[in-house]
């Protein structure tokens, strides 16, 4: 249970946000991701169990106390008076959260709509699309189990055609994806679908470069932005300032990953000229064609988590996303360069900024991934996640474990991994 200091620092989370940020205005991010002292005061944020060492926040990653605080206050507060307080008083507040969504990533607010989750925000985009039986989507082998079965059950359905395409593992030239996906291209290529980070390796893709391929072949581009959203910066592209910017149609995220927010929260952006078309998955008014909040009917909801995102926008916004990608790399860097001296090992995605962020997975030869997991865990109190790629032609098929620290990970706890790493490798070895 927190004590009465952690709780203290939680209520002054945002001032001492403030005043650090002050303090390091205009110092390089590269500069301040090793700064122990700054990102200390960012592991405060947290409540922890220090028994366990957390390196999957890839899944979904705890909130700051301030973020949990405001979401259990919320919940209070609705329960004395559910009708009114939370339709009628926080449930209105959904707007505030919507213009500071917007506003951290350049889109216009009537552009965002709250969900979630990714799955349920990308599932809007994938249903909602008009096709027809022949049309084709092309999406990669390595995408989300779910937003796969989502288009393979259209297919059973619809008689849409999916078209998986493969790509090597590790990614050398991030041009190689896009030359793949217009290789793919066919003259009844209707969506492409691409992941801004890829689940299984932390592997970065060319988002941006797909997406104007799309726009250049008039086709529907859709970003599963799960694992990229308040992890590796962006910004949505806008009419003010055409040319810059990710210019897709659609893009589905989680805020429960890397944004720390409230658990079973999402987002999903809509190019604002295809909200009026596009069929939302609950059923929405006429009235409603062209607005954004028909992708949220979905009933009864608790208005605590939507509002509790503020919090954690709040809370990135005084931390700064180039210093939160700078310090996640620097962890990734510093476990990656140990463990890839193992006999053995592989990196299964390059180190370049480019090519990946804060998370990636390491294979090692003759190593069963799920037994490593579990002996971190059991033995060592250790959370990761062990990793099968798909079967892929003329490729074997790669495994590994994904390692994805946070902002609050410690390096004495990546070092700590490591030791564990090594000391298991040689015992697991087939």
């Amino acid at each position: 249970m927190p004590n009465r200091r952690e709780f203290l620092w939680a209520s002054q989370a945002l001032a001492i946000l403030a005043a650090l940020n002050r303090a390091h205005a205009g110092t390089p991010a590269q500069q301040v991701a090793s700064d122990e002292d700054f990102w200390r005061e960012i592991r405060r944020a947290y409540l922890r169990d220090p028994k366990l060492i957390n390196l999957n926040n890839g899944g979904v990653a705890p909130s700051p106390s301030l973020v949990l605080e405001a979401e259990i206050d919320a919940i209070r507060y609705s329960n004395l008076l559910p009708a009114q307080r939370m339709w009628g008083e926080l449930e209105p507040k959904i707007e505030d959260t919507r213009k500071r969504l917007a506003a951290l990533w350049s889109a216009d607010p009537e552009t965002i709509a709250i969900t979630r989750n990714a799955s349920e925000s990308l599932q809007i985009a994938q249903f909602g699309l008009d096709l027809k039986p022949g049309d084709e989507v092309v999406t990669t082998s390595q995408d989300y189990p779910r937003m796969i079965t989502t288009w393979q059950q259209r297919e059973r359905r619809e008689g849409i055609v999916l078209r998986q395409v493969d790509f090597e593992v590790p990614v050398r030239d991030p041009g190689d994806i896009v030359a793949l996906y217009e290789r793919a291209i066919t003259p009844r290529t209707r969506v492409i679908h691409v992941s801004q980070v890829v689940f299984m390796t932390g592997q970065i893709l060319p988002v941006a470069e797909v997406c104007a391929l799309a726009r250049r072949h008039g086709i529907t581009s859709i970003v599963d932005g799960a694992h990229a959203f308040a992890h590796v910066p962006f910004r949505f592209a806008s009419s003010a300032d055409p040319g810059q910017g990710l210019d897709c149609d659609f893009y589905g995220a989680s805020l429960h990953k890397w944004l720390s927010a409230p658990i079973g929260t999402g987002m999903l952006y809509v190019r604002r000229d295809r909200v009026r078309r596009h069929w939302a998955l609950m059923a929405a008014p006429p009235a409603m064609d062209d607005n954004i909040r028909k992708f949220e009917e979905i009933g009864t909801h608790p208005a605590a988590m939507h509002n509790g995102i503020q919090q954690a926008l709040a809370f990135h916004d005084q931390m700064g996303a180039e210093r939160k990608f700078a310090r996640m790399r620097y962890l990734k860097q510093r476990w990656a360069a140990r463990l890839t001296q193992v006999k053995g090992a592989t990196l299964l995605v390059g180190l370049d900024p480019n090519l990946s962020g804060a998370f990636a997975t390491i294979q090692f030869d003759g190593v069963d991934p799920g037994k490593l997991a579990s002996t971190l865990l059991e033995k060592y109190n250790i959370v990761v996640v062990p990793i099968t790629g798909p079967a892929m032609k003329g490729k074997p098929q790669f495994t590994g474990i994904r390692v994805s620290p946070n902002v609050y990970t410690s390096t004495e706890e990546i070092d700590t991994f490591c030791e564990a790493v090594e000391k298991a490798v040689p015992t697991l070895r087939a």
